[in-house]
C-alpha cells in the first residue's frame, strides 16, 4: 500500500542543479543513525565559500545533494539517534552539519552546540561566528596593538568588534564606504578606502609613524588583498590569512617577508573539534554582549529565494554585509 507522506513526514531541501540554478524539492525527512541527531532548522546563513560551487567550475558536479552547500544552520532538535543522552528533543542549538539548506538536517552529536535561553529567538549561523572566534584567536590581538583589517565583509566586521574589544586600534581597509562606515560604528578608529595600492601604504605608514601595524588580518580572499596585507605588517609583527583563498595559487614577495621577519598565521582551522570550540566561544561572546552580529545580518530570504541570496552574497548590492536564509 503506498500512502502518501504526511506533512510531518516532508522537509523541503534546496538542490543546485547547474550554474546558478536551484530547484525546491519535498523530500522525506531523515531519520538520525546511532550517535546523531535532527534538527528542525529555524535558518541557516549563506557562505561567501559557496559562490565558487554556485559559478559551476569545471570541477562541480551538479546537481548538489539536497540542502549541500549549506552548513551554517540552526534551531530545535526534533529527535535523537540511539545512544545520544547529550541532548533532548526541543533544545535549540547551532550545528555543524553540511545539508542544512533544508528545513531538517542530521549532525553528530559531536558537531552540535547547545543555545543558552539568553538567544531565543535570535538568529544564530554558528560556523562564521566560530570561525570569527578562531581567527581572533590565532591573531593574539592585546590592548595597545594597532591592527589593519583588510576587507570589511561580515567576517571583516566581527574582527573589527572583537579587536576593538580586546583594547587594539583598528584600521579598517573596505572597497564599500557602508562598509566603512559601519566599521567605524563598531569602533574602529580609522577608515580607509582600499582603492589605491600605494596610497593605502602611504596612509597606513602615516598614522602608525612609520612603523605599519602590528596585526594585519587580510580578510578577502584575492592576490592583490594579500599583496596590500603584507605590505601593512611591521617587523616581527603578525599577518594572518583569514580569507578564504579559492582560486588557486599565490605569489608573495618572499623577499620582503624575510626582511620584516613576521609570523603568517593561516588561521582557517579545518579540525572539527576546533570549529566546535569556536562556536562555544562564539555563543559566550554573544551571550555576555562582547560580539553584537544581529546588525550585520543584513538581507534575509525564504529557501525559495536562495538563489537570490547567493546571487546578492556575490554581488554584494548597496547595504549588504550577510544573507540568512530563513525557513517558517
Amino acid at each position: 500500500m503506498n500512502l502518501a507522506l504526511s506533512s510531518l513526514d516532508q522537509m523541503q531541501a534546496a538542490v543546485v542543479t547547474g550554474p546558478g540554478m536551484v530547484e525546491i524539492e519535498r523530500l522525506a525527512v531523515p531519520n538520525p543513525g546511532p550517535g546523531q541527531l535532527r534538527v528542525r532548522l529555524e535558518g541557516c546563513g549563506v557562505c561567501a565559500s559557496n559562490l565558487g560551487p554556485w559559478s559551476g567550475p569545471e570541477w562541480m558536479k551538479f546537481p548538489t545533494e539536497p540542502g549541500g552547500l549549506g552548513h551554517e544552520g540552526w534551531g530545535v532538535i526534533d529527535a535523537l539517534g540511539e545512544g545520544v543522552t547529550e541532548f533532548a528533543i526541543g533544545d535549540r542549538v547551532a550545528a555543524l552539519s553540511y545539508h542544512s539548506y533544508a528545513t531538517h538536517d542530521v549532525a553528530e552529536v559531536g558537531s552540535v552546540v547547545k543555545l543558552p535561553p539568553e538567544l531565543d529567538g535570535v538568529p544564530f549561523p554558528g560556523e562564521p561566528l566560530g570561525c570569527a572566534m578562531n581567527i581572533f584567536k590565532r591573531s593574539e590581538i592585546s590592548a595597545g596593538h594597532t591592527v589593519a583589517i583588510v576587507g570589511i565583509g561580515f567576517l571583516g566586521a566581527l574582527l573589527t568588534q572583537l579587536a576593538v574589544g580586546a583594547g587594539a586600534r583598528v584600521i579598517a581597509i573596505g572597497r564599500r564606504q557602508f562598509a566603512l562606515d559601519l566599521a567605524a560604528k563598531l569602533g574602529a578608529a580609522e577608515t580607509i578606502p582600499m582603492h589605491d595600492h600605494w596610497q593605502i601604504i602611504e596612509r597606513v605608514k602615516e598614522l602608525t609613524d612609520g612603523q605599519f601595524c602590528d596585526r594585519v588580518i587580510e580578510a578577502v580572499g584575492k592576490q592583490w588583498p594579500l599583496d596590500l596585507a603584507a605590505e601593512l605588517t611591521r617587523e616581527r609583527g603578525r599577518l594572518i590569512v583569514a580569507g578564504y583563498h579559492q582560486d588557486g595559487p599565490r605569489q608573495v614577495n618572499m623577499q620582503m617577508w624575510n626582511w620584516r621577519g613576521f609570523d603568517v598565521i593561516n588561521a582557517h582551522e579545518r579540525d572539527p573539534n576546533m570549529y566546535v570550540e569556536g562556536i562555544r566561544d562564539a555563543i559566550r561572546a554573544v551571550a555576555e554582549g562582547r560580539l553584537d552580529p544581529t546588525p550585520l545580518y543584513t538581507h534575509t530570504y525564504p529557501l525559495s529565494e536562495l538563489d537570490t541570496a547567493l546571487n546578492a552574497t556575490r554581488d554584494r548590492p548597496d547595504g549588504f554585509m550577510k544573507a540568512l536564509v530563513i525557513y517558517p
